[in-house]
């Protein structure tokens, strides 16, 4: 993977930037459409492409490796070849889901033994292990094993669990590095910042992290939790460090709001299942604010959803007819609403990179902040 920085805005520290991999071009700062299990809720892959013009997508290396398990990925030729998308593909490690999901877990040095959510059947990811079933998938950007503590974490426990994962770092670090790809396409490995709402672990975690060398840097333990401005606080803190010449992923943020504060603070790559799961339940975000399409005041709207934006569909559906599909519980209105939050979220990053490239980040964004929370 090669990172090619373009432009930093003045007044600001958000970037414009290159990500070349073997399956394309990434252009940042770029949102990530979260395909958990090889799909995005609701989307096809043409549309995703086509429409909604998402350039690189997400796998969870937890859920594809319960199901459909390691020997069908393996035996279609990875996840690519599996699910039909052509451009590149991030895997979580999984970690996030272990501690979250997973029922009867147990951390130890070897690594995470859990029980999986759909069976209860015992599983364990070690370091190296998730190093091994990500090289079947074929991400092109693999993640390492972590700890991801709650955001209300006590100081002792975010200090124990940092050393925990900065020890399953050094044994992933060294394992990626000891093994080759499985498929015809460069794969590269993001190790992941941790130290919860703390400073100093911050930036030990960050320092860490930076003398690794590798090709991008990931933030990850936020949003879980904290409030808002402790996760920018915290932002903040670790891009202090993070090499400036690699790309800056900030795994399972947010809103749109969220977005253009990590972006003004020097983050290249997010991704979050809000765009999609708030959309199938009715909340769609537009240029000028949020929308909860299940309210009475649409049924006689016919406008465009975002007037005067950009048109994010195929076809120009009227707020009436999409909130008589919510109201129906037809499934074309979970189709919709998540393909519109989709192409938003990528248009408004879309947009961040021409402020970023012109120079006018700084002068965009207040008033861009301000649009993205009313609620119409």
């Amino acid at each position: 993977m090669d990172f090619q920085l373009q432009a930093t805005a003045p007044g600001s520290q958000a970037r414009a930037g290159l990500i070349t991999t073997d399956h394309g071009v990434i252009e940042t700062p770029i949102f990530m459409p979260v395909g958990t299990v090889g799909s995005v809720k609701a989307v096809h892959m043409h549309e995703l492409a086509d429409d909604i013009k998402a350039q690189i997508i997400l796998g969870n290396t937890y859920h594809l490796y319960l199901r459909p398990g390691m020997d069908i990925i393996g035996r279609a030729g990875g996840l690519h070849r599996f699910n039909g998308w052509s451009r590149p593909i991030l895997t979580d490690s999984g970690g996030f889901q272990v501690f979250s999901l997973a029922s009867n877990r147990k951390l130890t040095e070897e690594g995470a033994r859990f029980r999986s959510h759909i069976d209860g059947s015992l599983h364990v990811f070690t370091p190296e292990s998730v190093v091994d079933t990500q090289r079947i998938i074929g991400s092109d950007i693999m993640m390492a094993l972590d700890e991801c503590p709650p955001g209300d974490s006590e100081y002792a426990y975010a200090k124990k669990s940092l050393g925990l994962t900065q020890r399953w770092l050094e044994r992933g670090w060294k394992h990626f590095n000891s093994t080759e790809p499985h498929y015809d396409h460069r794969q590269t490995f993001f190790p992941i910042v941790q130290g919860c709402r703390f400073p100093d672990l911050r930036r030990e975690a960050a320092k860490h992290v930076a003398d690794l060398g590798a090709e991008g840097n990931a933030i990850g333990g936020l949003a879980v939790g904290e409030p808002t401005e402790v996760m920018y606080e915290m932002i903040e803190v670790v891009n202090e460090i993070l090499p400036a010449d690699r790309p800056r992923y900030l795994m399972g943020v947010g809103t749109p709001v969220n977005i253009l504060e990590a972006i003004d603070r020097g983050v290249d790559m997010m991704d979050c299942v809000m765009p999609t799961r708030n959309g199938r339940n009715g909340m769609l975000f537009t240029s000028q604010g949020i929308m909860n399409m299940r309210n009475k005041k649409w049924a006689d709207d016919f406008t465009e959803l975002d007037p005067g934006g950009t048109s994010y569909v195929d076809h120009v559906y009227t707020r009436a007819y999409v909130r008589h599909l919510f109201i129906a519980n037809e499934l074309l209105a979970l189709q919709i609403a998540s393909i519109h939050n989709l192409a938003f979220y990528l248009w408004l990053v879309g947009e961040a990179r021409r402020h970023i490239l012109d120079g006018t980040f700084a002068v965009w964004k207040p008033d861009m902040v301000e649009r993205l929370t009313r609620r119409l």
